[in-house]
Order: C-alpha cells, then structure tokens, then sequence
C-alpha cells in the first residue's frame, strides 16, 4: 500500500472497516478467506441472477427465456410486478431511469465507488432503488446505518445538484414471504452533515492505519471478549483468548455452522 495510491472504497469495505478495522486488514490486505459454503455461494448465483434480470428488463431485452428456464426467478419477478409495476412498466415520461448506475467521488486519498441497481431521476428529485435476495427484510434502524445507505445517498448528493432532501434510497426484498417489501429512507441536509463528519474520520483513521501496517503494526482489534470475536472466521489469526478460571486462555475458534450470512 503506498501513501500516495487513490484507493477504491466501497461501502461493503467501510462496513467491514468500521465493524472491525483487523478484519478489514484480514480480507482486503492480506487476502484471506474462509472456506466456500456451496449453499450461500448458490443463493449469492441467484441473487446475482435477478439482479441481471432487472438489468435486461430495464434495458428493453427480452427476459421470457430467462423467466421460463428459471422458475424461481419467474416467481420472483412476478410478485415484484404486482408489487411495483410502476418499477417494472413504467409510463413513458421524461425521467431518467438507469440499471446499474455507477458513481465516484475523491473524499481524501480514496475514490468512492458506489453502483446503483436501478436511479431513476427527474428535474426535481432522484430515488436510488436496490435489490435484496435475501428472504428477511433487514431492521430499518440497521439498515438506516449500514454504510450502503448513509453513502448510496452521500455520494448522489456530493456528484448531482439535487439537494440532500431530493434525494431517497428504496430497498426492495423481492423474496419476503407473502409479497415482496420495501424500507425507503428520505435524505436531508442534517443527514448528509452527519455522513460527512463520520466518513471523514472513519477515513483518516484508515490512512493513520494503512501507515502503521506499512511499518509492521496490525489494524486495531475489537476489545478482548467482544462477542462478535466468537462467531468470526478470523479469529485464529487473531489469536484471541479468554481467561479462564485457573487463569489461562483459549484461542477462540470460529463456529463455522454459526457464521451468519453478513449483507453488505
């Protein structure tokens, strides 16, 4: 890692680093990895594959090929369709409306990156759209600070001239049980301050780290005993230990069958 070296962010990468900056440093420095888990790697196939879906139907290419070899994804769509079919058929109108819209913005030594599933925008106000595969629909106050949300937004604001209060982020959960649903969150200028301050720090304390690790020294830990240490795949290469009662320790040892799907 060199000091003067613009290096791409994404908010999955701010999640894992305020979450945890030596877990960062495991997966995005040192390349590790845990074992693959075919049936996640197959749901991550899938949600892929609906994504791509959204993506031909945006486009205007046909996709009852892909509906018709795919009765799972043939589900899906159709429940988003009654869900939303101002999403999926939309009226012809002067709005913008573009699938998987990419974005960067410089903030320090780093380039945002941020992709859109689908932006649709008029003279007036934008509103980011985002797919989830997954079956449960996140908490709204998690989800509120998961960093896809607060920099989805951030960056719109910082690379557009909407104001922050024009601006909205909608995630979709096509695979919610009963019919798909969706959490929106409305941007504002106070938001868009708070998101500034926290990015600010959460990125100089990752150049102060990236310059220690030039010189030998880990990114910080989590606190000893933290319980997140327990379920992490990292945690051997921590080396984290609890006292015991004669007074020794243990390594903690991740729980592979209780390392939960992380959404980033």
């Amino acid at each position: 890692m060199l000091s003067n070296q613009i290096l791409r962010i994404s908010q999955g990468q701010l999640n894992i680093l305020e979450r945890c900056p030596r877990q960062f440093q495991h997966t995005y420095l040192e390349n590790l990895s845990s074992p693959s888990d075919p049936e996640h790697e197959e749901k991550q196939t899938l949600g892929s594959r609906f994504h791509l879906l959204m993506q031909q139907q945006e486009m205007g290419l046909p996709i009852q090929s892909i509906l018709q070899a795919d009765p799972q994804l043939q589900s899906w769509m159709t429940a988003f369709a009654d869900a939303a079919p101002e999403i999926v058929a939309p009226a012809h109108s002067q709005t913008f409306r573009e699938s998987e819209h990419y974005r960067t913005l410089q903030v320090q030594d780093y380039l945002l990156t941020v992709i859109y599933d689908l932006l649709i925008a008029d003279h007036q106000q934008a509103q980011i759209l985002d797919w989830k595969t997954y079956p449960k629909p996140e908490n709204k106050r998690k989800l509120a600070q998961n960093w896809q949300t607060r920099l989805y937004m951030y960056v719109l604001a910082e690379t557009s001239t909407y104001s922050p209060e024009n601006i909205s982020m909608t995630y979709w959960f096509v695979q919610s049980a009963g019919k798909p649903q969706n959490i929106e969150f409305n941007y504002n200028t106070t938001q868009h301050q708070q998101v500034t301050k926290e990015l600010n720090e959460l990125l100089s304390d990752l150049t102060n780290w990236l310059q220690r690790y030039q010189n030998k020294q880990p990114f910080p830990q989590l606190p000893e005993g933290d319980k997140a240490c327990e379920k992490c795949k990292f945690a051997p290469h921590c080396e984290r230990t609890q006292a015991t009662g004669e007074g020794t320790g243990k390594v903690l040892l991740p729980n592979l069958a209780s390392i939960e799907e992380v959404s980033l």
